[in-house]
């Protein structure tokens, strides 16, 4: 038989009411704790995810007389700080040809690249990157910024003290033939005073001398070759200028440098800055891979 159900009492219905308050606090309580937890999480996958990013590949681009072997110092300092280092071989033959050889070459590359150039390697980069969406950055090392329809001798005689241009041709390069050269072509060796002077005025005289008798030539025609429409009109660019560079001289340095907005370190070094201040050479590459990894 069912028993007559007590009336609550307004005690009981104020503890009920307490305790629903209570279950209601402890819910959004939890809630909130869940809540915070999941943000947190993400934060620490975004974090992760950056901390993680890979280093962009770093190409080095060697110039006109010199090789790939005249980045070896800082390619061990760069692949010591944990950055994958390439330097293929310029091949020094033709503007055009360099460039597409180079422009070839860092399709190849996957992710983010760092693009380096010295001399007429400047010449070479700011042609091969132009259109390639993967190279975030170009560093220029004593080297060419052309604008479109420049040369790199062009440049080097637009203001004077560049041994290349202080005398006759004839008393600064040596005129070598090779087979399949339009006519008036010729390779160019740098004759090694001339080298010394120009190239190799802050190293070691013996040392200057071996990189003289194993300098790669470039042909004539490579280095009065027009440049076509630049890279660095879409791409940030660094500039390190060697300030007792005889090659190319400071002073056309810094007009290509701020002409291409690009970020400018001043070192007392001559030509051959990547050899006689490879610490320096090496800081300015990796500010601008920082900046792509930033």
């Amino acid at each position: 038989m069912n028993q007559p159900r007590k009336p609550t009492s307004a005690a009981d219905a104020a503890g009920v009411h307490l305790s629903k308050v209570k279950l209601a606090a402890i819910v959004t309580a939890v809630c909130a704790t869940a809540l915070a937890a999941l943000i947190l999480a993400g934060s620490s996958t975004a974090t992760a995810a950056r901390t993680t990013q890979p280093k962009p590949t770093v190409v080095l681009v060697h110039g006109a007389w010199a090789n790939n072997a005249s980045w070896s110092r800082v390619i061990k300092r760069l692949q010591n700080d944990g950055y994958t280092v390439v330097a293929p071989p310029n091949p020094l033959q033709s503007l055009t040809g360099d460039s597409q050889t180079i422009a070839d070459f860092l399709q190849t590359i996957p992710g983010p690249i760092v693009l380096v150039g010295h001399s007429y390697g400047g010449m070479v980069i700011s042609n091969a990157a132009t259109g390639n969406p993967n190279v975030k950055a170009l560093v220029y090392i004593d080297a060419f910024i052309p604008d479109q329809g420049e040369t790199a001798l062009g440049l080097d005689s637009s203001q004077p003290g560049s041994v290349l241009g202080a005398g006759p041709p004839d008393t600064v390069f040596n005129f070598v033939p090779f087979p399949g050269a339009a006519p008036g072509d010729a390779l160019l060796y740098v004759k090694p005073t001339v080298f010394l002077q120009g190239f190799a005025n802050d190293l070691p005289a013996k040392e200057g001398a071996v990189l003289a008798a194993t300098q790669a030539p470039v042909t004539l025609s490579a280095v009065t070759a027009p440049s076509g429409p630049p890279a660095w009109k879409t791409i940030p660019s660094w500039d390190l200028v060697g300030t007792i560079d005889n090659a190319i001289p400071e002073s056309i340095q810094l007009f290509m440098a701020n002409r291409a907005h690009a970020q400018i370190t001043e070192v007392k070094a001559g030509h051959l800055s990547m050899i006689s201040q490879p610490d320096a050479v090496t800081k300015v590459i990796e500010q601008a891979a920082q900046s792509v990894a930033g």
